[in-house]
């Protein structure tokens, strides 16, 4: 990436791209706050630039010095003659205006503001965050921050350490993108330690300007980045999000994405709102917005750096099929119990591989999956063993284990594995168990792209994190389905609530709402007396009665619901008896009729529904329905819009989809129907940004080619 002066960039949105070489690749670098003072950050900031080799210009800007570390300072980025690129600020947060205000004058295109007291502080330094934001947007600059460590740039073109910390990066392939800076600092300290390398380290900080989803199109566009990690305390972009990484991590030329959340919490999201000033959305959102853009979440950091290391050197497996070769009984099988936990399964060796196997290992081994080579192997007996698993087609990958014995040649058995591993072309990962008998072993096999874990279930973990991401970028796509909505009339519909100041409908609105997208709703009628509802139950069949009032929402608690009303007789009493039930327990309530509904033909109960989020947009649920959802929360969530792999996969990712599929004997329910439905719960969702809340429970899915039935909905508008 060579370095040139960064010229004037159409910016269209805040999570674009477009003008991230000015804070990456400048050719001059301003440094606001630069000081000689031992300790400061201005000093930090400054020499990491300078210690770094720094491939353009660097000027120190403090008006209280003539220089620093030696090198001329300016008083004001006004006093410089030539072009600033970039410019680093370091300075109290109530002057962070006037920097900006001249660093726009001067022509700067890109911002790092290191410096705190924003809106993680509270209301007054939001409102400076916004109009520092403001100015930047006003004047076409990209800004980093504020709040935030800085950034690192290892391209040795660039060789950029606009940072504080304490740590070098080392060149590599791996991009970390972090919304706090104290954990880079502990990162980058890490890192060190384990011989990983970077392409790029960002703070992120409170991201009043370029966030995760920016960096994620800028870095999939870089040549040094093979793999993108991410600690995340909050997103956003929502739909834009999934749409632009979806593409990044299962296109044309996919990069993967790691991600490890914090705030899952309510203490913890507490914790991320005092942090950075943002709250940190519902779980189940985090988690759909993941999946749906192929990100692979990770639970920890150290299984953010485990998975990384494996995307970062080894290929992708074709499957799920793994052998374990192993010198030590124990091991393996644990090996075995995590491998099998991680959505992969032992491979079966062919016969092949296991007259090799049988004719070079002792009696005593055993040649059947997982290998165990016995506590006396040397590195012969491992390269044998490695080398006849890799030529196996019925072999996907391998876990590699050693413990260090009295015989075993560490050293050597590390340096067979690399060249093995490379003309296979499978994945290999490494478990050397120890940390000092083996470390010589270990740094053989970082130095050449092994991926090493101290244990063997780390070494299952990332192998079924290769796997679970070769699924992704391997999966089907289904034929989308033509589906016909009348958008129109059920805009009218809420338009006409709102007017009147409704925003509960219950089913009476709601079934209209429901039917103008499609929805298999049932025959119904709302009776204002005894014998309408005598006439709709002779004319429908064997009914359902529910109470319509504004003030009952939970209509079984307070005698509002009769099931199985079959003649007009039982209608007309049944009338009378929810009428009086619910004036007796709720006096107040307002008393519109009642519904009258055809009962549904048998099925499976199951439950969708709609919930919005301001930062998101409308997330929607599919899970086991009627009574049970409470008990059970047997639910899987998505952001609309979906397609409809997205809606194939909400139904086959509940505990209860076998109760659909045809478990002991049952009838196999109509699935397809089942999808058309989430497909118009996702279109209803995004079409109209006015519904806050949707349930349909249950909506009964019926045996296949029956279709489905809404038996009962209510919806929340705002």
């Amino acid at each position: 990436m060579a370095v040139n002066h960064v010229t004037s960039v159409n910016l269209e949105s805040f999570a674009s791209a477009s003008g991230l070489d000015a804070i990456f690749a400048p050719a001059s670098v301003a440094v606001v706050g630069a000081s000689n003072r031992p300790g400061s950050v201005g000093r930090a900031v400054f020499k990491n630039i300078l210690d770094g080799n720094f491939a353009g210009i660097i000027y120190p800007v403090n008006p209280k010095t003539k220089s620093v570390c030696g090198v001329r300072a300016y008083s004001s980025l006004s006093e410089i003659a030539d072009q600033v690129d970039m410019a680093v600020i370091i300075v109290p947060a109530a002057a962070t205006l006037e920097v900006a205000r001249e660093a726009a004058g001067k022509g700067v295109k890109g911002l790092v503001v290191i410096s705190a007291g924003f809106k993680e502080t509270g209301d007054a330094g939001k409102a400076l965050e916004e109009e520092l934001r403001a100015i930047c947007l006003a004047h076409k600059m990209r800004l980093i921050g504020p709040n935030c460590l800085g950034l690192i740039n290892t391209d040795q073109d660039i060789r950029l350490n606009a940072s504080f910390a304490r740590q070098k990066a080392q060149p590599g392939n791996i991009a970390f993108i972090s919304q706090s800076g104290a954990l880079c600092t502990a990162v980058l300290d890490f890192a060190a330690k384990k011989n990983i390398g970077f392409s790029k380290f960002i703070s992120v900080g409170n991201k009043a300007d370029i966030g995760e989803l920016a960096l994620i199109r800028y870095l999939h566009e870089d040549p040094n980045t093979k793999v993108i990690m991410l600690y995340v305390e909050d997103l956003r972009h929502g739909a834009e999000f999934i749409e632009t990484v979806r593409e990044i991590t299962g296109g044309a030329r996919p990069t993967p994405i790691l991600a490890v959340k914090s705030g899952r919490t309510a203490e913890g999201a507490a914790a991320v709102s005092s942090h950075t000033g943002s709250l940190a959305g519902s779980e189940a959102v985090y988690n759909a917005l993941f999946e749906q853009s192929g990100v692979y979440r990770v639970q920890t950091v150290e299984e953010l750096f485990d998975f990384a290391l494996a995307f970062a050197t080894q290929p992708l497996p074709r499957s799920n099929r793994i052998a374990i070769i192993t010198n030590a009984g124990g091991p393996g099988i644990i090996a075995t119990d995590v491998t099998i936990h991680a959505g992969l399964q032992l491979a079966e060796l062919n016969e092949a591989t296991r007259e090799v196997l049988a004719s070079h290992l002792p009696k005593a081994a055993n040649i059947h999956n997982p290998i165990d080579v016995i506590g006396d192997a040397r590195s012969d007996r491992y390269q044998v063993a490695l080398a006849a698993v890799l030529n196996d087609e019925n072999v996907d990958g391998v876990i590699f284990i050693l413990t260090p014995q009295s015989m075993t040649e560490i050293e050597e058995t590390a340096a067979i594995i690399p060249a093995l591993a490379l003309r296979s072309g499978k994945p290999v990962v490494a478990s050397f168990m120890g940390l000092l008998d083996v470390s010589k072993g270990v740094e053989i096999l970082e130095q050449n792209g092994i991926p090493h874990y101290p244990f063997p279930e780390g070494a299952a973990r990332a192998m079924g994190a290769l796997y679970h991401y070769s699924q992704w970028l391997r999966r089907q796509h289904l034929r989308e389905f033509e589906l016909q909505v009348d958008r129109k009339r059920a805009a009218a519909i809420i338009k006409q609530a709102l007017d009147g100041g409704l925003l509960y409908l219950g089913e009476v609105e709601g079934n209209e709402i429901l039917e103008a997208y499609g929805f298999p709703v049932l025959p119904s009628r709302l009776a204002t007396t005894p014998e309408e509802a005598a006439a709709a139950v002779a004319e429908f069949g064997p009914c359902a009665m529910k109470i319509v009032s504004p003030q009952v929402v939970h209509k079984s608690d307070v005698g509002g619901v009769r099931v199985g009303v079959a003649t007009g007789v039982e209608a007309a009493a049944a009338f009378g008896a929810i009428v009086d039930s619910v004036r007796h327990k709720i006096p107040q309530a307002v008393i519109q009729g009642v519904f009258v509904q055809q009962m549904a033909a048998k099925g499976v109960e199951v439950i969708l529904g709609i919930k919005r989020y301001p930062s998101f947009g409308p997330l929607i649920m599919f899970g086991l329905g009627g009574i049970f959802v409470e008990i059970f929360k047997d639910v899987s969530f998505r952001l609309a819009p979906i397609r409809r792999n997205g809606a194939r996969h909400m139904i086959r990712s509940i505990k209860a989809f076998p109760m659909l599929n045809g478990a002991r004997g049952a009838a196999i329910s109509d699935q397809a129907e089942l999808e058309r439905c989430l497909l118009r719960l996702s279109m209803l969702a995004t079409d109209h940004p006015a519904i806050a809340e949707l349930d349909i429970n249950p909506l009964i899915v019926h045996e296949d080619g029956q279709g489905c039935s809404v038996a009962d909905c209510r919806i929340l508008l705002k």
